[in-house]
């Protein structure tokens, strides 16, 4: 769950809340429906956690030699297994071989990335979740050491040296946020306005970091590129 919608939810059943979240907020627990939410919260479902298919696509589309694939996933997050079940389906569609390697805490990401290494992969999944986008730094240093292609969900990421990133455009989905903002301070109430989802999705790519790794990136995948980091 959104740790911030979760304790606003918590504290007042009252006051009208707007809200962002990566996850599913019908499955955390934060409104009854997308379409009719109820109570004082609506907000932005960034889809973070329901892209994670679109992502491996890029990722075998950029290394497709990849023999194994590591995905790296906070198995504490309440959105984490259907997260991780949409990665394992899409990668058995195409049959191909995931490595499968949780982390809950900074120590934790630095055991996965050691076995990362012992386990010879090919490329790197990091899946939407809030504790990877606070331990960036620490991700993309690692990534960095180990020389491993890793696609991310944040323009973040990319734009602090990780290779690629797909998801949704955050400057857009704030705007969408400000303007049911306004709406509930002209007395709309909070629980008629359907769950936001994003309406614009960004691919990232990081020239300067596939040049240090030896990677040529693909025409096709440059053609569907958003924004291309040189």
């Amino acid at each position: 769950m959104s740790p911030l919608a979760a304790a606003a939810k918590a504290a007042t059943n009252r006051i009208p809340i707007v809200f962002t979240a990566g996850g599913d907020p019908v499955r955390q627990g934060l409104v009854d429906s997308l379409n009719r939410p109820g109570g004082n919260l609506t907000g932005m479902f960034f889809l973070a956690t329901a892209v994670e298919s679109k992502r491996l696509g890029l990722l075998r589309e950029l290394v497709p030699n990849a023999a194994k694939i590591a995905v790296l996933w906070n198995p504490n997050s309440p959105g984490g297994a259907p997260q991780l079940r949409e990665i394992q389906d899409a990668a058995h569609a195409v049959g191909q071989e995931l490595i499968v390697l949780g982390a809950s805490s900074e120590t934790e990401i630095d055991k996965s990335f050691a076995a990362i290494a012992d386990h010879r992969i090919g490329a790197l999944l990091v899946a939407a979740d809030p504790l990877f986008t606070n331990r960036r730094d620490q991700i993309l240093a690692l990534a960095a050491h180990h020389a491993l292609p890793a696609i991310y969900y944040l323009r973040e990421f990319a734009a602090f040296g990780g290779l690629m990133s797909y998801g949704a455009s955050l400057p857009e989905a704030f705007r969408q946020v400000g303007t049911y903002t306004g709406r509930i301070l002209n007395r709309e109430k909070p629980g008629d306005l359907p769950i936001m989802q994003p309406t614009k999705f960004e691919l990232i790519i990081n020239l300067k970091t596939a040049k240090a790794l030896g990677l040529s990136i693909p025409a096709t995948l440059l053609a569907q590129a958003d924004e291309v980091i040189e």
